[in-house]
């Protein structure tokens, strides 16, 4: 397997930056990841950094070197991310819950999964044509979808999103088969706000992914002007798995062990947390399968 990736993050007019991206990788998937912490809500940096470290923890425990279930890793470890949420709320009594948005994504087999909760956006680009993207949970957006004029809602407004009082909703899709020299990107919202999605497709198909990614997010600051948001972008390109991609410069994880593992998600916050919520996998398999019988229990009262 083979891949480029590039990947920026500004502040932008913001007193600090809440968004947090990574990326982790096995020798047969790699798992990209991007978190837009909740103005309005304590401790968004924190909401966000949680979500990846636990998608992280998770992918860890399970991609041996390949994921079972990609969809099923998806659905598990995004509502897993808004569990530990909760609990983190609890557990220092806070009225409030930290927030944030998530998009995360999964290649594997040549194919793409991928979930989002919130209004950080995935775009796949190939041949300089959209393939997919996305759809905001935001009353725009679903305002648009029902054929209803959008002028009077506020786009900042979310119906879901992790760490809400109620059960977050999650979309999940895929497979989608990937062809060499596609391109995958994930976004917070001060980039797609900021830059129109015709934008954003021109860029990612014209131009190559070192000049693509921060050309979008300076044309994006641009617009913000003084009171932009933090604009975080994490762009792929894949290159294949086949002996085509040997040819290739991107990141290659042929040579890793069966059972290496190897991520740019970082702690860097976690020093402020207790023990207790670093994650351990009996911890994790316990909250997972809470998790599916809870699920169980709702496909069975609306059967």
């Amino acid at each position: 397997m083979k891949f480029g990736v590039f990947q920026v993050s500004r502040k932008g007019g913001r007193e600090k930056n809440e968004d947090r991206m990574g990326y982790c990788y096995t020798r047969d998937v790699v798992m990209f990841a991007l978190a837009d912490g909740m103005g309005g809500h304590p401790e968004g940096e924190m909401a966000a950094q949680l979500a990846l470290q636990t998608l992280a923890a998770r992918f860890q425990l399970l991609a041996k070197p390949r994921l079972p279930d990609p969809s099923a890793f998806l659905r598990d470890s995004v509502m897993l991310a808004h569990q530990e949420l909760l609990a983190y709320a609890k557990g220092r009594g806070l009225t409030d819950t930290p927030r944030t948005t998530v998009v995360v994504c999964i290649a594997q087999g040549g194919a793409a999964f991928w979930a989002h909760c919130g209004d950080s956006r995935l775009y796949i680009v190939r041949e300089g044509e959209l393939l997919a993207r996305t759809r905001d949970h935001s009353y725009t957006e679903l305002q648009e979808a029902l054929g209803r004029g959008s002028e009077k809602v506020n786009r900042n407004v979310l119906f879901t999103c992790l760490g809400s009082p109620g059960r977050p909703m999650v979309d999940i899709q895929g497979p989608l088969s990937l062809q060499m020299g596609d391109r995958l990107m994930l976004c917070s919202d001060g980039l797609w706000s900021q830059v129109s999605d015709a934008a954003i497709i021109g860029t990612l198909g014209a131009k190559a992914l070192p000049d693509a990614v921060p050309d979008l997010v300076e044309l994006a600051l641009r617009q913000g002007g003084a009171k932009s948001d933090n604009v975080t972008v994490l762009a792929l390109e894949w290159e294949g798995e086949d002996e085509a991609a040997a040819e290739t410069e991107g990141l290659s994880t042929r040579s890793l062990h069966e059972s290496a593992f190897a991520t740019t998600i970082q702690a860097a916050l976690l020093e402020q947390m207790e023990p207790k919520a670093q994650l351990d996998e009996d911890e994790i398999e316990r909250a997972v399968e809470e998790i599916n019988a809870t699920i169980k229990r709702v496909a069975q009262k609306k059967g």
